[in-house]
């Protein structure tokens, strides 16, 4: 009998369909089958991209220039860009040439993580994680270790936890700040004694900074009270020796309403953004040339519609933050960015609703989905079980009404 192999690769059959696109996917079609769901899935403003941003585009795809391939890493005047808002938000100081522009982050943090890992290498995971860090991690060889900190710690890790999980096979720290899925965002002090940290122990850092611009005033300031936005320090600029072995990862979407354009990129030392460069010259070339333009338009144009939007951002989050946490059983800490909320729904978990008794987040949000139709995403897609992730970049409206149909589902 001739031997029989398999129809596709274990490294790819063993790649996870993303837990927020398979949610949000789902509440989409029971929407298209005429269901009122309200998704509260998707990590995907409901902004239009800001209209000098579109007008770029526009502009762009009438000059012969961008019908074109340019070069792999990016255009020369998107680089440049890229390292003049590195400066500006990081505080690191870098040539455009340390620069690789990318097909959105996701695409950035895949060659991160490809470019530094070799077999066996560990990569020090802070958990709750968002759900593409882990198959990035598996494809590039490596091996995850998960760091969990829960809602008593605001789901920010310690320096003593990360020190307890260390091993001689670890290479990688994974660091992020404004988190997805929780929204924490690390204080400058935690930034700086985590960051002097990986450099005492020689450790790479890959710093994924894509909601940097999306921070918030401290919790508990209202109306004239509030005051500036916390920020979200970079581990660069909070332990400036750190540069030789950390990669951040940003891009325009989060920021500037900008998800469907697909622009990205990663900024660090010279030699693994050649070696991130080499990679997708063989796997992508050049991302969209329209799209480069437009994000151009986004960095180095009027930053009104992005201020406009953090605001209405900040909003949500204190509306969603406070009407969660009217229901019992179901803890919600506030958080300082991004635009998710992840609260802890242990206190909901083995009791019965609606003739259901669900015992896992993953049963809790089937059961949040048929009886409230209301699309949340499980604890189970970022880690342990016990917690869902809300966005809040939906309308007031369908926010406002989401929240009360799960106030309704429990009282």
């Amino acid at each position: 009998m001739a031997h029989e192999t398999k129809r596709i690769s274990a490294r790819i059959g063993s790649i996870a369909e993303s837990a927020t696109l398979k949610v949000d996917g789902k509440a989409k079609a029971l929407q298209a089958a005429g269901r009122p769901v309200i998704s509260f899935a998707a990590g995907e403003p409901d902004f239009p991209t800001p209209p000098h941003i579109v007008e770029a585009a526009l502009e762009a795809v009438r000059d012969p220039r961008n019908h074109r391939y340019t070069p792999a890493a990016g255009l020369p005047e998107l680089r440049e860009a890229i390292a003049a808002k590195t400066l500006r938000d990081s505080g690191l100081d870098v040539p455009a040439s340390r620069v690789v522009v990318t097909n959105g982050g996701k695409q950035a943090v895949y060659q991160a993580f490809a470019t530094v890992l070799d077999p066996g290498d560990e990569v020090l995971v802070p958990t709750p994680y968002w759900t593409t860090y882990p198959e990035a991690i598996k494809l590039a060889g490596g091996t995850q270790v998960d760091v969990f900190a829960g809602s008593d710690q605001n789901y920010l890790v310690t320096v003593d936890q990360l020190e307890a999980a260390r091993t001689r096979h670890t290479k990688v720290l994974l660091f992020v700040s404004p988190s997805n899925p929780t929204g924490s965002v690390y204080s400058p002090e935690q930034t700086k004694a985590i960051g002097e940290w990986a450099e005492e122990h020689g450790l790479w850092v890959i710093s994924d900074e894509i909601y940097q611009n999306l921070t918030y005033p401290s919790a508990g300031e209202t109306g004239s009270e509030r005051g500036a936005a916390e920020r979200a320090l970079s581990i660069v600029e909070a332990v400036p020796a750190l540069a030789d072995r950390t990669i951040l990862v940003n891009g325009v979407a989060k920021t500037y309403a900008m998800t469907g354009w697909r622009v990205g990129w990663m900024v660090g030392p010279a030699d693994a953004i050649t070696g991130a460069a080499n990679l997708q010259s063989h796997l992508s070339s050049n991302v969209s040339n329209i799209s480069q333009r437009a994000a151009i338009a986004a960095l180095t144009g009027p930053q009104d519609a992005a201020a406009a939007m953090r605001e209405a951002f900040d909003r949500r989050r204190r509306t969603i933050v406070s009407e969660l946490n009217k229901i019992p059983g179901m803890l919600t800490p506030t958080p300082q960015g991004a635009f998710y909320v992840y609260p802890d729904v242990t206190g909901l978990l083995g009791r019965t609703w609606g003739g259901v008794t669900p015992t896992t987040s993953l049963e809790l949000a089937d059961l949040i989905l048929d009886q409230a139709e209301v699309a949340a995403v499980p604890g189970e897609a970022f880690g342990p079980s016990g917690y869902l992730r809300f966005s809040y970049a939906l309308g007031d409206d369908a926010l406002l009404e989401g929240v009360r149909r799960l106030q309704r589902l429990f009282s």
